[in-house]
């Protein structure tokens, strides 16, 4: 990639803003021109689709159902609906825009905006990183399933396997059955015992062995991954017109077939019946809050990379809404896929909704909806086509993971990696597959849960506070929206000024203090994760935020002078390069 001083006109690092345009200060802007020798999407579809399918992945499937019928139905649509415009699509907006303006990935784009804050960009690519180690792996087991699903009968079907118990029971068996708390369903045993053969470990003490057949899995979908990205943009922007649409098509199947299920208006209604006073509970605004900041995604780096590509008058402002818009409406037409299916269940076992839909996280999607399916006329086309979709939702937020990390550090080295992209790749494909070896495991679906709860949890949700607060306070909300005024010709209005100065931080504040004091108990099946594992967990998590003061402390003791060291560190490149200094915010 070359240096950012390349795309300026005439070499210049800064130029006078228009003198006549209203609404423009008198600070330098810098002006960014399309060059040959980025990438660039091939088309606005390819990059919207690259968006759309980063943002929606499978927790839109399985997170926002579950999380929907907890904490109240169709009442929680109000606070998710609201924490959506004043927080999730600002935060939303504001990266796409950044990545857009200054054309660079999420290391070297805080020397445009405020160096001091450049740890923000490592810290980045460290928690993507460690998504990158237990995500895959997630798509590995539904890649074994989909294996698995090429069978007149399904393996998880009914208890007549070598890896079944005493204690597997049919739920859709032709005579009455008797449940216990021992008894474990075909599809429950097939995940736990066949799949992840988690009945070898003890816990995180003693993991086992690697599973080959896990491991093949993840071999696969490393190499998809890697002749995605391997060429940039141009070939993961093709990639992604398969990945990123077939979901639509496979949801809507299954939406149809769901629909026509004996018992799913059961599960619709239990899905939306709202429960009102559940908005008088702290929990679960606090749920909807980090629902819609998982959901849409930013911190992660993903719509700094992908925006960085795009041409420079591009309407990133429309770009944040549509996209936004079909997250947020992908999540909410999921549920009635899941629900139907629950609904259809409960009316075959005669029980409640409620009594199988306790599932939640992986379980929903790799036991409750593979038992339904397994029983459904054509169990064999519904299983494939459920897997498919779950693999490619899967790969979508990878590629935008990883080329988070490409970018980024390509970036920031061009000397050095600027034709090197396919070897640069190679080593981060590998990095990514050796740190996911543990995740193989007889045990690797704990590792799968620590590293979920503690490599991403508060730390993103804490590097996008600092990174709103960076933008809105120290580069200035003024600055920045006469950047997207260059942009696109017009200024932002005052909502999206508000919001990002103060509505957007305090919602993010919001969560991690909510997260610090209420601390849930770490449990996954029926094990409960050691104190021991705890404090390692703590610690991965701060190995990715500690990067930030690190680098503030480097900034400021490498900075030359004294009176002018604070000032230095915190301007960004035209800043220093014009001589101006600005802190505005409104």
């Amino acid at each position: 990639m070359p240096h950012q001083e390349q795309m300026m006109v005439h070499g210049n690092l800064c130029a006078p803003g228009p003198p006549n345009n209203a609404g423009y200060n008198s600070n330098p802007v810098p002006i960014i021109i399309q060059t040959e020798s980025r990438d660039k999407w091939s088309k606005k579809m390819d990059f919207l689709l690259s968006v759309i399918g980063f943002a929606v992945d499978l927790g839109n499937v399985w997170r926002f159902p579950y999380i929907c019928y907890q904490n109240g139905g169709g009442a929680f649509l109000i606070p998710y609906v609201l924490m959506a415009v004043f927080g999730g699509v600002p935060l939303f907006y504001m990266e796409l825009a950044l990545g857009q303006f200054h054309r660079t990935g999420a290391i070297s784009i805080w020397k445009h905006i405020c160096p001091i804050f450049k740890g923000i960009g490592f810290a980045i690519c460290i928690i993507a990183l460690y998504v990158s180690f237990y995500y895959n792996t997630i798509i590995a087991w539904a890649l074994f399933y989909f294996y698995s699903s090429f069978s007149s009968t399904l393996p998880w079907t009914n208890c007549n396997n070598e890896w079944n118990t005493e204690n597997c029971t049919n739920y859709f068996g032709k005579n009455n059955v008797t449940w216990t708390n021992y008894s474990r369903s075909p599809a429950e045993e097939f995940y736990m015992r066949n799949v992840l053969a988690v009945h070898e470990s003890s816990g995180l003490g003693h993991v086992g062995y690697i599973r080959w057949q896990l491991l093949l899995c993840l071999f696969l979908i490393f190499t998809i991954v890697y002749f995605s990205l391997w060429k940039g943009v141009k070939t993961s922007g093709k990639v992604v017109w398969v990945t990123a649409t077939l979901p639509y098509v496979v949801l809507l199947i299954l939406m149809i077939r769901g629909a026509t299920l004996p018992g799913a208006w059961k599960g619709v209604v239990f899905y939306l019946n709202p429960k009102w006073e559940k908005l008088q509970e702290t929990s679960v605004w606090v749920d909807a809050a980090a629902q819609i900041f998982f959901s849409l995604g930013p911190g992660f780096g993903v719509l700094l990379a992908l925006s960085s590509y795009n041409p420079f008058n591009n309407n990133c402002y429309r770009d944040a809404i549509v996209t936004s818009l079909v997250n947020c409406l992908t999540s909410f037409v999921s549920g009635f896929v899941i629900f139907t299916v629950l609904g259809y269940m409960a009316e075959q076992r005669n029980v409640n909704v409620e009594d199988v839909a306790r599932d939640k996280g992986p379980s929903l999607l790799f036991i409750t909806y593979p038992e339904a399916i397994a029983n459904m006329v054509g169990s064999t086309f519904f299983a494939i086509i459920f897997f498919v979709m779950m693999i490619t939702l899967g790969l979508d937020s990878t590629f935008g993971g990883l080329e988070a990390i490409i970018t980024a550090v390509m970036d920031e080295y061009p000397d050095t990696l600027s034709h090197r992209r396919e070897l640069f790749v190679l080593g981060l494909v590998v990095v990514c597959f050796l740190g996911s070896l543990s995740t193989l495991t007889n045990g690797g679906a704990y590792v799968v849960k620590l590293l979920e709860e503690f490599g991403v949890g508060s730390s993103i949700i804490a590097i996008v506070f600092l990174e709103a607060t960076a933008v809105s306070w120290f580069y200035g909300i003024n600055r920045f929206s006469n950047d997207i005024k260059s942009m696109l010709g017009y200024t932002p209005g005052l909502f999206w000024k508000v919001c990002w100065v103060a509505i957007s931080p305090a919602f993010l504040a919001y969560i991690i203090i909510s997260s610090l004091m209420n601390p849930q108990l770490l449990t996954l099946f029926d094990y409960e994760f050691p104190d021991w594992s705890i404090t390692v967990g703590y610690i991965i998590g701060a190995s990715s935020f500690i990067w930030i003061p690190i680098y503030m402390v480097y900034k400021l003791v490498w900075t030359p002078g004294s009176l002018k060291q604070v000032r230095h560190a915190c301007e960004s490149l035209v800043d220093s390069k014009c001589g101006s200094y600005t802190m505005s915010a409104l």
